[in-house]
């Protein structure tokens, strides 16, 4: 999705005169009909609509084409969410491939994730058609520590998914960084761009950076093709500044949380969270996460009548409420794909996650949940801008 590479560091070749301001303004037009404006933007999205699958590119020529509803590994990170064999774990990813869904993503901190893969991607390779092989996807993430970021350091690290992953190049390296005030992320993203030139790498993109960041790094000419951001229902924040710049540049959004843990589900419907055993228990660290962003929008209260309204139009649809959810951030400006979580060898949810990519919401299904949503507080004055959560 992104710019002509030029370099950062003393001596860089900017494209700041060619990469377009942000136009707040325009924002602010929408005013009173902030509603209308996300409805009418949302029910297009033609550019991203290409049935099940998605393509994000750079200005540079780099492009890589995606599940628009993507695989997340997080869960096999810890034992909070339960753990199966190794074997199980990549028998199910198999399935997810079979079932037409075969975009994964990972981290090199989500334990064994880049492991699993790798010996997936084997199996896809002994026991599946080429075809196959050409529809499979291997996101990964680098979440190093911000320490001094050299050629040799950057390098030592991505070789490292290479070899747990089994493949001669990443199909998309995720970026994040801990502290702003450090500006190594751009050392560390010249490198990286360094290593796709050289083939170790397809694409690069960014997990978590706000709009500010993402306008430095694209004005250092780094080729940036999408950027992984939390956005759900509830915290809507990715469509204030970050879309727009999105829409200037060209950058595309990959979502996650964007059914926050399992809570935007009949699960938790006409439930009360503040009396004991009223509802089920918080016991993963993504429902925790979830239910305190829940409670900076507006609290549960709130959030009930959300999914209400929810329910309402999973009803219209026959679908479950998780799949609206999905669908209507999937709607959403610039957004390429949303991740959902999948719990490998201990549960599998095929044709209900191919039920969101044949969904179709119509303008009153948008209008009534952007005005649920809506009711919550605005997340950007309560929080921030994306990824802030993390940089408090």
């Amino acid at each position: 999705m992104m710019l002509v590479c030029g370099r950062s560091g003393a001596g860089a070749v900017t494209a700041a005169a060619s990469l377009p301001r942000l136009a707040l303004s325009r924002g602010r037009r929408c005013g009173r009909r902030r509603r209308r404006c996300t409805v009418a933007a949302a029910i297009g999205a033609p550019e991203l609509e290409e049935g099940k699958r998605a393509t994000v590119r750079s200005k540079a020529g780099d492009e890589l084409e995606v599940c628009r509803v993507v695989n997340g590994m997080w869960q096999v990170s810890g034992a909070s969410w339960g753990r199966a064999a190794p074997a199980a774990a990549v028998d199910a990813m198999l399935a997810y491939a079979d079932g037409g869904l075969g975009t994964f993503d990972m981290a090199d901190i989500y334990g064994p994730a880049e492991d699993l893969y790798g010996m997936f991607i084997n199996k896809v390779r002994r026991e599946r058609p080429p075809e196959m092989l050409e529809q499979v996807r291997g996101l990964t993430k680098w979440v190093p520590p911000p320490v001094k970021m050299t050629r040799s350091y950057v390098e030592e690290n991505i070789n490292r998914s290479r070899k747990r992953m089994d493949v001669a190049a990443l199909d998309m390296l995720q970026f994040h960084w801990w502290d702003y005030a450090n500006p190594g992320y751009l050392d560390a993203l010249k490198h990286i761009t360094d290593l796709k030139e050289e083939g170790k790498i397809k694409t690069v993109a960014l997990t978590n950076f706000d709009t500010e960041r993402l306008q430095i790094i694209l004005e250092n000419g780094i080729p940036i093709v999408s950027n992984q951001v939390q956005h759900s229902i509830v915290d809507m924040r990715p469509q204030k500044k970050m879309a727009e710049l999105c829409e200037l540049t060209g950058v595309k959004l990959i979502t996650y949380g964007t059914v926050m843990g399992g809570l935007l589900s009949e699960k938790f419907l006409d439930t009360n969270i503040n009396i004991p055993f009223a509802a089920p228990p918080l016991n993963t660290p993504s429902l925790q996460k979830y239910k305190r962003m829940i409670d900076a929008w507006g609290g549960w209260s709130l959030f009930q009548a959300l999914l209400q309204t929810l329910k309402k139009v999973s009803l219209k649809h026959g679908v479950p409420i998780s799949t609206v959810a999905v669908r209507y951030i999937l709607n959403q400006t610039s957004v390429a794909g949303s991740m959902v979580g999948v719990r490998l060898g201990l549960s599998e949810h095929i044709r209900d996650t191919n039920a969101i990519l044949s969904l179709l919401l119509d303008e009153e299904d948008m209008g009534s949940i952007a005005e649920a949503s809506q009711r919550g507080r605005n997340l950007m004055e309560v929080i921030g801008d994306c990824g802030d959560e993390y940089r408090a």
